[in-house]
């Protein structure tokens, strides 16, 4: 990111966004800690008990719950399409002396050694592979890396079929004498050609300068039919439970269009 001339209008500069880790992650990890712990409270809820303590994070982005499921014990994997973001993992475990392995893969056709008891990808990723035929592929690839009565956390946003507006999140953090403002905008889903337009706008200050970036990309849309009709495609997994981002384990959900952010549990099969 460059910074913007003073006094010039302030504009935004194209930029991936996942080649900035460090902003990126001030953004998502201020759930690490919750998702950590309902990662374990779900393993405990939903596996079929084990002796294994193995977890596979697909799209593991800056590390964040690499790091703190090292911490908690965990002999952790994870795998990035993002040089930027397989780096800035890894440095990340070694700097805080966390055992851990982390490579350059993709969602739907990775190959992993070993066995895992608990895997998870929890914001949306999955919605990045846009064919019915890659979404597929990615879910028997975490069936295949799974023991048998092994969990696999799947999140992501339904989509709103019948929405007329865009939808707006914002998140504003500050972390190492950076401050991060991020608007995340979602267009309308478009049923037919099942997609929807999304942006990403960050505009972070630190040392004295502010910089503006924005990313943008497509995601495939899904409703709860949707879901259950590709979940029937693959039927090495049980799909056994749903929750909300708001990761209460006693607070299971009903899989519906009523709900909007979604995680399911699936359950390697025997």
């Amino acid at each position: 990111m460059t910074p913007t001339t003073r006094g010039k209008a302030k504009r935004y500069e194209d930029l991936d966004w996942y080649e900035t880790p460090r902003y990126y992650d001030a953004i998502y990890d201020v759930d690490t800690d919750l998702e950590a712990a309902f990662l374990e409270a779900a393993h405990e809820r939903h596996a079929t008990p084990g002796r294994g303590r193995r977890v596979l994070e697909p799209a593991c982005g800056s590390g964040r719950l690499l790091a703190a499921m090292a911490e908690r014990g965990w002999r952790v994997r994870g795998f990035d399409l993002g040089g930027a973001m397989v780096r800035y993992s890894r440095e990340r475990l070694r700097s805080a002396g966390l055992a851990g392995t982390v490579v350059q893969d993709d969602m739907a056709t990775f190959e992993t050694p070993g066995t895992f008891d608990l895997a998870h990808c929890l914001v949306s990723t999955f919605k990045y592979l846009l064919s019915e035929r890659d979404a597929r592929s990615h879910l028997r690839a975490v069936a295949r890396a799974l023991r048998p009565g092994g969990i696999y956390l799947l999140g992501l946003h339904l989509s709103r079929y019948g929405a007329s507006r865009k939808a707006h999140e914002r998140w504003t953090v500050e972390r190492g004498g950076a401050e991060v403002d991020c608007t995340v905008t979602t267009w309308p889903p478009d049923k037919t050609r099942r997609r929807e337009r999304v942006e990403a706008r960050m505009r972070v200050v630190e040392s004295g300068e502010e910089r503006r970036s924005r990313t943008t990309w497509e995601f495939r849309t899904y409703d709860a039919a949707q879901v259950l009709r590709m979940l029937r495609a693959v039927p090495e997994f049980e799909h056994v439970e749903t929750y909300d981002f708001h990761y209460e384990i006693e607070e299971p959900q009903t899989l519906s269009d009523r709900q909007f952010d979604t995680i399911l549990v699936l359950k390697r099969r025997p």
